[in-house]
């Protein structure tokens, strides 16, 4: 029996750092499922860790770990070289910290998705592509990503579930690539609510050049990403909630 449609809220939490609070975590709980938790290398500290894990338990959101670059100052957004094997260890440290926490809390982890300059790293390079997911098959649980063609065939030579993720917050390039949070147009709710409509409904993005692309996600599944540092992540989380739901609801009608 094929599986049912499905569509998801994820969103990027616990990115402060000390006394800097990065995002309103607290308020957008109610408009996501699935929270990814900065693990101390781009953001995030052990008791940021712990109280972003214990807020989402109690409202019912599954976590995932979010590996970042060793950049707190570049939020982890900048370009660093990094050897394979030390990227393995970083992975196995980062989303182990996690794991020891969610065991604490009792709460399963759910997923592991990179973060910023990570998630692009592993789109361009083969040999980080592969530290990245070999360290994640340790924790048995999937990796959240773009579904290019060399991440899905490397995740299955791997043994590893990838979930699909389209970004309704940030752009598209021509080429069906995503921009870099830098480089992309600053968007609003309506923004957002259109392009999870247009992605629901012809699988396509317009891009930042004001193109239609195809988009390689499969939309009997996937996962919106939401970021929570950008101005109006409340909104933007709401309008992609709103969206959302319109969609499942089309979906059940039929």
């Amino acid at each position: 029996m094929a599986e049912k449609p499905w569509i998801e809220i994820n969103c990027d939490m616990g990115e402060g750092f000390g006394r800097w609070k990065m995002g309103p975590d607290e308020e957008l709980m109610q408009y996501i499922d699935v929270a990814n938790v900065a693990c101390g290398f781009h953001a995030g500290d052990p008791t940021i860790m712990v109280r972003t894990v214990r807020l989402a338990k109690e409202h019912g959101i599954r976590v995932g770990a979010h590996p970042g670059m060793p950049d707190l100052l570049g939020f982890g957004r900048r370009r660093m070289n990094i050897a394979p094997d030390d990227m393995y260890a970083m992975i196995l440290y980062q989303v182990g910290a996690l794991a020891g926490i969610l065991a604490a809390e009792g709460v399963p982890l759910n997923h592991v998705k990179p973060h910023g300059e990570l998630y692009f790293y592993i789109q361009r390079d083969a040999t980080i592509r592969d530290a990245v997911l070999r360290a994640v098959r340790t924790f048995n649980v999937p990796i959240y990503g773009l579904p290019t063609k060399h991440m899905v065939e490397d995740c299955q030579r791997i043994g590893l579930k990838l979930i699909p993720e389209f970004y309704a917050d940030i752009d598209y390039n021509d080429q069906g690539e995503l921009v870099p949070v830098a480089e992309s147009v600053p968007v609003t709710p309506d923004l957002v609510k259109e392009r999870i409509r247009l992605f629901a409904n012809k699988g396509q993005a317009k891009t930042k050049a004001g193109n239609l692309v195809d988009i390689p996600v499969d939309r009997q599944g996937f996962s919106v990403c939401i970021h929570s540092d950008l101005p109006g992540a409340i909104e933007n989380a709401a309008a992609a909630r709103a969206a959302i739901t319109a969609e499942r609801t089309k979906v059940s009608q039929h």
